[in-house]
């Protein structure tokens, strides 16, 4: 007969505490989002990524000790990728953004990504040219933005310095079209940035091709208005441009080490839809498959407002079939899914073998821990919009972590 009474009051503890654990790794392991996951060469933690989210808040466009805290606070999550770091003063659509193409930049970077890897996490800093996306208040000598088109971006907004002197939100003026003889230079850039992120201590590095940036300006046959080999005339020619800044960074970094950010049907900064939005993200993303770059972050625009108001299916349906469309052509690369991300969403659609990973975005602004949120259930702290942009700490450092009560 087993004598309970015999067991040691700290052994007896010690197997019910085991079982919670077991208990609690059971549940995970029905839950593939909290999984260990292997990104190239790259161990995760999780399969949660915090997505890339512009603060505004690095003085002279360098990462201070209070952007490194932010980052670490939020480091609980398998992958972060950084707010747009811009490759270049002529990428710059946002002031006050931490850049990569300075060596104050790369040592302001360095304090972020060394704290990060303290805590557990791999960071991947996203390379960022936002193309006519900005204002002569932020270029060099008041300059013209540039871009692969001469058109404005109708409706948009840079954050540059307003007339009276002031920071704050401005209307995005006429580009000038690059030259064809310029374009080499660009890619340049690209590559350059990567090889300082990875100085910096990245893990790796996601090309920013969403949301209306420059590698979009060149992807959309109604806004790239050229006629060399990069304009619109074929798909190959639009897709030329994406192309060559990824083989440019590889070449730079290697292929485990590279990412990039796709938003099909996105509509952010005027743009519009077009006939072979299907046929052009799937020749690219074929494309990138063959290249065996680390992942495909794919952003859902449905959020922002740019969801479609017709009959029929969604946005997020048609997102959702590009993903099915995807997934064969990318055996060795990780599709990663942005945009309404729950819970419940990532873990049905990892369950499904239709994304890898999850990227949470505005979620992470207001909740650092949002790691355990997620696996515990627990509420989530709503964010303040009016501090997203620009300021101090407060709104950026200053969320408490939820207190569990027992």
């Amino acid at each position: 007969m087993i004598r309970f009474a015999s067991v040691p009051v700290i052994q007896f503890s010690e197997f019910i505490y085991a079982g919670r654990i077991h208990s609690q790794r059971y549940k995970d392991a029905m839950h593939q989002l909290f999984s260990p996951f292997k990104l190239a060469s790259l161990p995760l933690v999780n399969r949660v990524v915090m997505a890339p989210l512009t603060r505004a808040r690095a003085p002279d466009d360098v990462a201070t000790e209070t952007v490194a805290l932010y980052y670490t606070q939020r480091a609980t999550a398998g992958l972060i990728v950084s707010e747009g770091t811009p490759i270049s003063r002529e990428g710059q659509g946002y002031l006050f953004n931490p850049g990569i193409y300075t060596p104050a930049q790369i040592a302001g970077w360095r304090l972020t990504t060394q704290s990060v890897h303290a805590i557990g996490a791999k960071m991947f800093a996203q390379l960022w040219h936002v193309g006519r996306v900005s204002h002569p208040s932020i270029q060099t000598d008041g300059i013209d933005p540039v871009s692969a088109s001469s058109k404005t971006a109708q409706g948009a907004m840079a954050y540059g310095v307003k007339d009276d002197g002031t920071p704050g939100m401005v209307a995005t003026t006429k580009p000038r079209q690059l030259a064809t003889d310029e374009v080499a230079r660009v890619v340049q850039d690209f590559a350059n940035a990567a090889a300082n992120a990875i100085e910096a201590g990245f893990d790796g590095v996601e090309i920013h091709g969403a949301n209306g940036y420059l590698l979009e300006q060149f992807l959309n046959p109604l806004v790239n208005d050229r006629d060399d080999e990069y304009g619109a005339a074929t798909m190959d020619n639009r897709l030329r441009f994406a192309l060559a800044v990824v083989d440019a960074v590889v070449a730079r970094i290697g292929r485990e080490r590279v990412g990039i950010r796709l938003s099909p049907y996105g509509r952010l900064f005027d743009m519009p839809l077009y006939d072979d939005i299907d046929a052009t993200y799937t020749a690219l993303v074929a494309a990138l498959g063959e290249r065996r770059i680390a992942y495909v972050h794919i952003m859902d625009q449905s959020g922002y407002g740019m969801g479609d108001k017709a009959s029929g299916p969604t946005v997020s349906d048609k997102i959702q079939d590009l993903l099915r469309a995807f997934r064969p052509t990318l055996p060795e690369t990780a599709l990663i899914l942005a945009g309404g991300m729950t819970r419940e969403r990532a873990d049905k659609m990892i369950d499904d073998g239709m994304i890898d990973l999850a990227a949470f975005g505005q979620p992470f602004i207001s909740n650092p821990d949002l790691v355990a949120r997620l696996r515990n259930g627990w509420p989530l702290a709503e964010p303040d919009r009016s501090t997203y942009y620009g300021g101090d700490a407060r709104g950026y450092i200053d969320y408490p972590p939820y207190a569990a009560q027992a």
